[in-house]
């Protein structure tokens, strides 16, 4: 256990390293001088409640931008690097895909009163975002309060507690305890490390959180540093760590972060759980916990040169366990097997004894009989000597019979089965060959169908615009626009039909949502449902727009990006064919004017009704291929399941556009992948929306605009043909897209 004048020790490092203010420092060193020497208080005079904080929140308070708003419960922590509230999601938490409780690390303005330093939030939020591990607290998202100034980010609230308050409750730990909650810690560090390059460079017991269940997490990568190919290391204080928990180098400044940083940290942090204090001097005594050889193993562990330690974490461990010899418990149950093994052996040396000593005596019994038996004795014990020989080659005999028969219908039994498996292999065959027909079948007639939707279509615009200008479709019904005289093409469009459809959702719809955890606010937007006609002929996208085409827009126009996310690079390998992200929506609008003046065309973006009437496609289900899902049909967070259908795989990112079967239209993509810009402002509802088709642009939320289709990042529910969502016009992130409309007439 630390003395006060430990506690006080560290404090002050703290403060010399810049990781406390001081008056963080003062506040904590006056909470441990009034633990360790209580004053007298009279009963009767009551101790003043505090209700705010350093920064100035108060609990029930609700903090955040507008249209995302959270309410502090409870302060969780508090130190020089702000404040850790409980909060629960007000607005957007079905937006994002969490629960309603929340953490919010709140930064002081102090910290971030720079663009500089407001950037390497930004930077951190976005990094953090990134470490999708069982064993790392989760970070959904930052943003910013406009009330105090402050930044926070929005992270995965745990029910527990540290290990720093853990080993201040109950003292030290033996071997075994510290390995189990060391573990899952190495095993997210070598995540972290292998899948995105990056060194903790703060591991201490304060950022290992052991939940209620048991279950370890590893907190805040907030300085986190990652090590480039080039050498050059991502920006982080040169003395990132705390103070008796980092190792020398990092003091240096000097070459990338390694892995010997955490190494380093952990080694630390394993002796004081050993032994309840950090190692003393050049030469701290060995724990009693530890043999020679698990001591040897833990100094190499905080040696002064990187190139001394283990190479990682889990290697640390793994050579702790095996220098770990036989417990007490395991040498006495040892020593008490081999005692009862010799006593087993004597035993039978005895009975072996025993029983050479009666042969001996019958064997001298029969010779005495025998030499008393006279001629016609020998006679008959010869007799009876044959009679036995020929009994015993009977019994042989009837042995070798019964074995030949036993076999004889080992091999009838084995050739049944040859002959059942090679039945069962054809009929396997001939099922897989009847599949393949059918599924040659159901392509084919897929195939039809679009075709003839496209001759349909073809045959419907060239009534409508009997001209020699008219558009022409492919044989799939696809069509593409050039560039004027150059070789370079517009996206591939798709010939819609005109017709009527029921927009929104029916009331069976929205209990089966209601089932999978959608919430009633979200399902009122989609009512009341009500009839629209798409009048005019119109042509889609047949994919979202893709990396590729939006990279002829740029270098054609010396467009830059202003958001967070690179569209280029937006965290997730992406080739020309996937779907551009990281665009906003005026950027669409900029997007589809260019795309207008360099093919002569008109082109903007769907309204909402157009986009609903193009995803169902004709029909009524919550997807246009059922009321269920599975992640072979779109990308989205295949964790989760909807309507009864079945789990898979979780993508991390965007898929290629046309990697998912197309709708009955033609068009790719509308449910999952990216969410896609609409023309429409958010309303609430569909109380007064336009019945012809055309995008609802005034009154509602003008800073808003209707996203649709759901995300790569999102759960099934958030797929429905018929679902709505908002977000700022003005934002952009690496889950959103758009997909253009030419008008046709």
């Amino acid at each position: 256990m630390h003395t006060a004048i430990d506690k006080l020790r560290e404090l002050r490092a703290l403060h010399e390293d810049g990781l406390l203010s001081r008056q963080e420092f003062d506040s904590r060193k006056n909470a441990i001088l009034d633990a360790a020497y209580p004053a007298d208080v009279p009963p009767d005079i009551a101790t003043p409640t505090r209700t705010g904080t350093e920064i100035g929140l108060m609990a029930t308070q609700e903090v955040g931008p507008a249209h995302r708003r959270y309410r502090l419960e409870r302060l969780i922590a508090q130190g020089g690097m702000g404040e850790v509230w409980q909060a629960t999601d007000l607005a957007t938490h079905a937006e994002l895909g969490h629960s309603a409780q929340v953490a919010l690390k709140i930064l002081p303005p102090r910290l971030t009163e720079n663009a500089l330093h407001a950037k390497l939030l930004i930077e951190e939020a976005a990094r953090a975002r990134q470490l999708a591990h069982q064993h790392i607290v989760r970070v959904y998202d930052w943003a910013q309060d406009p009330a105090t100034g402050s930044y926070f980010i929005i992270m995965e609230c745990l029910d527990g507690e540290d290990l720093d308050t853990s080993l201040a409750r109950e003292g030290p730990l033996d071997l075994g305890r510290a390995l189990d909650v060391l573990t899952p810690v190495a095993a997210a560090l070598d995540y972290a490390w292998e899948r995105h390059g990056l060194v903790h460079r703060d591991i201490k017991p304060a950022n290992v959180f052991v939940a209620r269940g048991g279950e370890v997490k590893l907190l805040d990568f907030g300085i986190a540093a990652r090590a480039r190919a080039d050498g050059a290391a991502l920006e982080a204080p040169a003395t990132s760590g705390t103070a008796g928990y980092r190792a020398p180098e990092a003091s240096g400044g000097g070459g990338p972060p390694t892995r010997g940083l955490d190494v380093y940290a952990v080694a630390v942090m394993l002796y004081r759980m050993l032994t309840g204090a950090l190692p003393a001097g050049s030469s701290p005594a060995r724990p009693d916990a530890l043999n020679l050889a698990q001591w040897d193993v833990l100094r190499a562990g905080f040696a002064p040169r990187p190139d001394h330690r283990p190479a990682s974490v889990t290697e640390l461990l793994s050579r702790l366990r095996a220098a770990q010899g036989p417990s007490a418990d395991e040498l006495r149950a040892q020593a008490e097997a081999a005692r009862r093994a010799e006593a087993d052996a004597a035993r039978a040396r005895a009975e072996q004894a025993a029983r050479d000593a009666q042969a001996r005596k019958v064997a001298q019994a029969q010779a005495e009989q025998r030499a008393r038996l006279d001629a016609a004795a020998k006679a008959e014990l010869e007799r009876q000597r044959r009679e036995q020989e020929r009994a015993a080659k009977a019994a042989a005999e009837a042995a070798r019979a019964a074995r030949k028969e036993a076999l004889r219908r080992q091999l009838l039994e084995r050739r049944a089965a040859e002959v059942e498996k090679a039945r069962l292999e054809r009929e396997e065959e001939q099922r897989k060959l009847a599949q393949a027909k059918a599924a040659a079948a159901y392509i084919a007639e897929q195939k039809r169908a679009r075709q003839e939707q496209a001759a349909r279509a073809q045959a419907e615009l060239t009534q409508l615009i009997p001209t020699p200008a008219s558009p022409v479709a492919d044989s799939e019904g696809v069509l593409r626009d050039r560039f004027g005289d150059a070789e370079q093409k517009g996206p591939e469009l798709v010939l819609l039909p005109t017709g009527r459809f029921q927009m929104g959702s029916p009331e069976h719809e929205r209990k089966i949502a209601m089932a999978a955890g959608s919430q009633p606010g979200w399902l009122a937007r989609e009512l009341p449902q009500h009839w629209v006609g798409i009048e005019k002929p119109i042509a889609m996208g047949r994919y979202p727009v893709t990396v590729g085409e939006w990279r002829m827009f740029v270098a054609a126009t010396g467009w830059r990006s202003s958001g967070e996310v690179d569209w280029d690079a937006p965290g997730f390998a992406q080739t020309d064919r996937h779907p551009v992200v990281g665009i906003n929506w005026f950027d669409a609008i900029r997007y589809v004017r260019w795309l207008s003046e360099v093919t002569g065309k008109s082109y903007r973006l769907p309204s909402e009704a157009e986009w609903e009437y193009a995803c169902r496609a004709g029909t009524k289900t919550a997807f246009s291929f059922g009321d269920t899902i599975s992640p072979e049909q779109a990308n989205y967070d295949g964790n989760f399941t909807y309507n009864g259908g079945p789990r898979g795989e979780y993508r991390r990112g965007t898929t290629p556009v046309g990697t998912f079967a197309a709708n009955p239209w033609g068009l790719f993509d509308m449910h999952g992948n990216v969410w896609e810009w609409v023309q429409d402002v958010v309303h609430d509802n569909y109380d007064g929306a336009p019945l012809d088709g055309s995008a609802w642009e005034e009154g509602g939320d003008q800073a808003r605009r209707v996203l649709r289709g759901g995300s790569w990042l999102y759960t099934p529910r958030y797929l429905r043909s018929a679902l709505r969502n908002g977000f700022s016009a003005a934002l952009s992130n690496d889950i959103v897209g758009f997909r253009v409309v030419r008008d046709l007439m």
